[in-house]
């Protein structure tokens, strides 16, 4: 009774003593645990990468998210799984886009974190549709919510000043034209849309809660599958004419003139063969033809020789002073026809605000001067052959092979050069792109690759013929000339817009419940 009150007890000092370790001991935890979900969120994102070229085990995108949703499921917090869905983005990123730090050296780092911030909210998201417990309703709405949220990260990273939308998870299935298949009705997006659903489904049957969930997700998943296949199988396989394309692929030989010589002398071989069209690959020509008359002459020499019209792409100053990538059509009377890339490579052909961000020129590989930009998909007619020209960077993005297609054209020709990703997944992942262009647009795709893959792809997306970056040459192929407007050639980008109204909606009904309930607890 008579303790000084300013004076702890020993059993006081006993409790403080052991109670500090004990909370350096919950904090050590803390940070352990946070650094393996991190981890863990990181290799999930990562994991999708063998879905594309070179591992190229596109099956595996059907299950290969499942990792990434169920550690985003399992985040104790919104603000958590915000960031771990950032730490998803930036595995997946680095994974498929490695073969860039040549390009961006130091600041690859940088800009794949701010790009992966697309995947924070999508985060959110998942945390929110799939928590426990996931009833048949909350499965559905799941299903389509969390495939609906993807599709909206790779409609916002398909602005071109971010990159392009490379590694869309759709054209994983490049392929198996039958799971392509959706592409003809909904792009690359539905079928990104089908792939994400169907992992997402997978989820629901492993956590879902009871049999009647878990029969959701099975059902969900196995429509899924089967959507593509069967819209595949509905369309007509018919027997068109077929055209003889040369694609001529040189490799990298870095002299111009060297780079021209090599060109004509592979092209001057192939007369017996009797092409009815030649393409080179991207900046195959670095001589701009008014300039140089002489050798406008030599290719309408070559076009002479091999008895077919070149598709050659012209990389060097115009007249105007300015620098541009031009496809030039060369028959055997003189320039048939032109087209400027129109979509330019963000810091390799031009630099976005260069007033603040030209001193990047001094530290990366980043162009030291823009590019001329051209206004837009042209149809240049090659005899009996009407084709559209597009130019590497290009093929990434499915609204120009729609517009060509639009322009009733019966070919899409790709001209490209990755000399500087020569021994990366760059190139394959590049060449694959022509498949699902092909099933996008129906009409058959080529790519000519001055170092890359060179390719060619049916209407159907079926391989006609490939040409690895380990081989010099030039490769001849019969491609049959089917031309059919797709779904998705009529009515276009409409997959994205869809997937925004879901999320509209399904916000929109969450909030109204919860007004519900409070108003009934009041």
């Amino acid at each position: 009774m008579g303790g000084d009150p300013g004076r702890a007890g020993p059993g006081l000092d006993v409790a403080m003593t052991e109670a500090v370790p004990r909370t350096r001991r919950a904090r050590f935890r803390a940070v352990a645990r946070a650094v393996r979900s991190g981890l863990a969120a990181v290799g999930a994102g990562a994991v999708l990468a063998v879905a594309f070229p070179e591992v190229d085990w596109g099956w595996a995108a059907w299950v290969g998210l499942v990792p990434a949703l169920l550690v985003l499921r399992r985040a104790s917090t919104a603000g958590e799984a915000a960031a771990r869905g950032w730490l998803v983005g930036v595995g997946f990123l680095t994974a498929v886009q490695y073969w860039l730090v040549p390009a961006l050296g130091v600041f690859f780092p940088l800009a794949t974190a701010l790009l992966a911030l697309l995947w924070a909210p999508w985060g959110v998201l998942v945390r929110w549709l799939l928590a426990p417990p996931l009833s048949p309703g909350r499965a559905v709405t799941a299903i389509g919510g969390v495939a609906a949220g993807w599709v909206l990260i790779e409609a916002a990273r398909s602005w071109p000043v971010l990159g392009g939308p490379w590694a869309a998870l759709g054209t994983s299935q490049w392929r198996y034209p039958p799971l392509l298949g959706l592409a003809a009705v909904g792009g690359m997006w539905l079928v990104g849309f089908a792939v994400v659903a169907v992992n997402t489904a997978v989820v629901v049957l492993l956590t879902g809660a009871g049999p009647r969930a878990r029969a959701v997700g099975l059902v969900a998943a196995l429509l899924l599958l089967g959507a593509g296949p069967a819209w595949h199988a509905s369309q007509p396989d018919s027997r068109p004419v077929a055209v003889r394309v040369a694609l001529v692929q040189p490799g990298p030989v870095v002299d111009r003139a060297e780079r021209l010589a090599v060109g004509e002398r592979m092209t001057r071989a192939l007369a017996a063969q009797e092409p009815d069209l030649v393409v080179w690959g991207e900046s195959s020509v670095g001589y701009d033809l008014d300039r140089h008359p002489d050798v406008l002459a030599r290719l309408v020499e070559t076009a002479r020789a091999v008895r077919a019209d070149l598709l050659v792409n012209v990389d060097a100053e115009r007249v105007t002073g300015r620098i541009a990538k031009v496809s030039v059509l060369v028959g055997p009377d003189g320039i048939e026809g032109e087209y400027v890339k129109t979509r330019l490579v963000p810091f390799g052909e031009y630099v976005p605000l260069r007033d603040q961000l030209g001193w990047l020129s001094r530290v990366t590989r980043a162009t030291d001067q823009d590019r001329q930009r051209g206004s837009g998909p042209r149809a240049l007619r090659a005899g009996h052959l009407t084709v559209a020209p597009l130019t590497c960077f290009e093929s990434t993005f499915p609204d120009l092979a729609r517009a060509a297609a639009r322009n009733q054209v019966q070919l899409i020709a790709y001209q490209s050069s990755t000399w500087m990703f020569q021994h990366t997944w760059g190139p394959e992942q590049q060449a694959a792109l022509g498949a699902v262009r092909a099933v996008e647009t129906g009409r058959p795709t080529v790519q000519a690759a001055l170092t890359g893959v060179s390719a060619a792809f049916d209407a159907h997306g079926r391989r006609l013929a490939w040409l690895g970056t380990e081989h010099r040459g030039a490769l001849v192929v019969d491609v049959p000339l089917e031309r059919r407007d797709t779904v998705y050639v009529r009515l276009g980008d409409l997959v994205p817009l869809l997937a925004l109204l879901a999320l509209v909606v399904i916000g929109t009904a969450h909030f109204r419940g919860r007004r519900t309930v409070s108003g009934s607890r009041g």
